[in-house]
């Protein structure tokens, strides 16, 4: 018995047909039993125990009433060891799960392929990359929330706005100072450390910080040595630490040092009174490596979420035992080192570089959240407004406008490019010389002193009385400018 090649069994005819009175020859039985049993063997059997040797064609379908879900690439209502080819719709009423792992590198490969379009009524979860090569149309929302908008809860985090220095050294002793804008920080045990915006930085950057150790000293118990961002209340509040619903959240960075081992940092809030102190390890000198720290929202405490500090963000250097904890739990108080971590304000001629810093929401450190940089430009401005004269043709930069008032000298305001996150709290002035006011339309005098006016100041501009040793008439229009390539005039509002 055998297929005729069009789905038909053609019974063996030796013998054939058989009528009444004949004598059936033995032969010929036993070649018809004989191809039965042949044609039995190679048929499907009930309990799976034969394989086909072509693909079988269904007019109608295939229907099991197996129920029980798919668990592995070996059970489920249809197994299979090669691939699937779906030509028209494939629809799934629960979980489809792909075990491949081969990345797909076009539409014809990877674990699942198809001619056709695939439509999904629940969610889809990509792991790694969705690549799409032709357009994408959405008729809903698209939720992504480390996508789109502002991911990286730090500014300037690659490091490439310097208002204050413009690239210079800062002695990093002392009285926490800013070597780049939104980072600040100092060392305080020790002598002669320095701090500045550098051009030696990983693939993918400009940027980065450099701290350089210059004589180096053990810390002292309440000495604080390290480099730190404040991340405003109003541009976190959405992790609603504090609460049962706390974010977590992935810290990643690029660091290099001429020390190796084990360093720290941590993250506490504004009551300084929570903390979460974080390790990572730095396996070969003068080299830059990727880190990333994940960290479960705090559900405890207070974390502001208005424009004060709302997280300190910090990187230790060289801190003393008053601010160390244990890695890796929240806890009270307020912590960012370890005992046993690197401590490279210790060591002499030591340095420690960082750029690339991303703090953004969820479990996985993504792309580095690149924006254009006068977006990055604006967003310092809301802690720090400077005005520099190297900025400006001829070194005269305008600085506003105003009227004199007779005795003093003149009242000048100052409008702000972005608001600023409170009222400047103060300003800082390169020298009062460096800028002059107009008098009669004709004559420029030298500032004398410059500060906050008494009155008018507020986050959209600032009043500044600006003294001079000759005046014009009460009431008669004044304009300030810079007269220095030097000339640096600041207004900070930084937290």
């Amino acid at each position: 018995m055998s297929y005729n090649g069009s789905g038909v069994f053609v019974i063996n005819t030796s013998g054939q047909p058989v009528v009444t009175g004949t004598v059936i020859s033995s032969t010929a039985f036993n070649a018809l039993t004989a191809d039965l049993a042949t044609g039995l063997s190679t048929a499907i059997t009930k309990d799976g125990q034969t394989a086909t040797t072509a693909r079988i064609p269904f007019a109608q379908g295939i229907s099991s009433t197996l129920v029980t879900d798919s668990t592995s690439t070996t059970t489920g209502s249809i197994i299979t060891a090669g691939g699937a080819g779906v030509a028209k719709a494939l629809f799934v009423g629960t979980t489809a799960n792909v075990a491949g792992t081969t990345d797909s590198s076009s539409s014809t490969t990877g674990a699942i392929t198809t001619a056709g379009g695939i439509g999904i009524a629940k969610a889809l979860n990509v792991g790694t990359t969705l690549a799409v090569a032709g357009d994408s149309t959405f008729t809903g929302s698209v939720n992504a929330p480390n996508t789109f908008g502002f991911k990286n809860r730090i500014i300037n985090g690659a490091m490439v706005i310097d208002q204050r220095n413009a690239g210079a050294s800062v002695s990093f002793s002392g009285a926490n100072v800013f070597p780049i804008d939104r980072f600040q920080g100092s060392i305080a045990q020790g002598s002669g450390h320095t701090a500045q915006q550098s051009t030696t930085v990983p693939a993918g950057f400009v940027n980065s910080v450099l701290v350089t150790i210059g004589t180096g000293a053990s810390a002292s118990a309440g000495n604080v040595s390290r480099l730190f961002q404040v991340v405003e209340g109003f541009n976190c509040a959405d992790l609603d630490w504090g609460l049962a619903t706390a974010s977590t959240v992935t810290l990643s960075f690029w660091v290099k040092s001429s020390l190796t081992g084990t360093f720290a940092g941590g993250l506490y809030n504004s009551a300084a009174n929570r903390n979460y102190v974080f390790t990572y390890a730095i396996s070969a000198a003068n080299t830059w490596e990727q880190k990333s720290i994940t960290i479960a929202g705090d559900t405890s405490g207070t974390w502001l979420k208005n424009n004060g500090a709302g997280i300190y963000v910090n990187w230790d250097l060289g801190t003393g035992s008053t601010y160390q904890g244990t890695a890796g739990a929240w806890a009270a108080g307020v912590a960012w080192a370890t005992s046993g971590s690197v401590k490279l304000a210790a060591t002499s001629g030591a340095n420690w570089s960082v750029t690339g810093v991303q703090l953004e929401k969820g479990s996985t450190a993504t792309s580095f959240d690149y924006r254009p940089y006068g977006t990055e430009l604006a967003l310092c401005q809301r802690y720090l407004y400077a005005i520099r004269g190297s900025l400006a043709s001829s070194s005269q930069a305008s600085v506003g406008v105003g009227g004199w008032d007779g005795t003093a000298g003149a009242t000048i305001v100052v409008p702000y490019p972005v608001q600023l996150r409170v009222f400047a709290s103060s300003i800082t002035v390169s020298s009062a010389s460096d800028f002059q006011c107009v008098r009669e339309a004709i004559a420029w005098e030298n500032a004398t002193a410059i500060a906050l006016a008494a009155d008018g100041n507020g986050v959209q501009a600032a009043a500044l009385t600006v003294s001079t040793a000759t005046r014009d008439t009460r009431g008669f229009a004044a304009r300030m400018r810079s007269n220095s390539a030097t000339a640096y005039l600041g207004f900070n509002a930084e937290l």
